[in-house]
């Protein structure tokens, strides 16, 4: 089960921290990504976390996004600065494999121009 927070409505150029909450065991073990599904178009993986640390972004949001994670806490980041109209979206976080959990509900970032 996967329960995403942390959206809302800021102005072009503001910052957010999404947070992503796993009630489930070794949490530790997989490598997770953060998605957003904009108005009519398909959901698209944003950046990704592997287990060991290593991260990865899609060129749009690179050196504006921060994946992290906190194992400890079974919890999944996304730190959101410069954002952009063009990152209005519903994110979501899942795994970063073929077979993943149900999806969450996402939360909502809208980013005003």
């Amino acid at each position: 089960y996967l329960e995403e927070s942390g959206g809302g409505l800021v102005q072009s150029g503001g910052s957010l921290r999404l947070s992503c909450v796993y009630s489930g065991n070794r949490f530790n073990l997989f490598d997770m990504a953060w998605y957003r599904q904009a108005p009519g178009r398909q959901r698209e993986l944003v950046a990704n976390i592997f287990s060991g640390g290593t991260t990865n972004y899609i060129d749009s949001v690179q050196g504006r996004f921060t994946i992290s994670r906190d194992n400890a806490r079974n919890t999944l980041y996304l730190q959101m600065n410069d954002l952009k109209p063009e990152d209005t979206a519903v994110y979501y976080c899942n795994r970063n494999a073929k077979i993943k959990f149900s999806w969450g509900r996402g939360t909502q970032v809208t980013v005003s121009s």
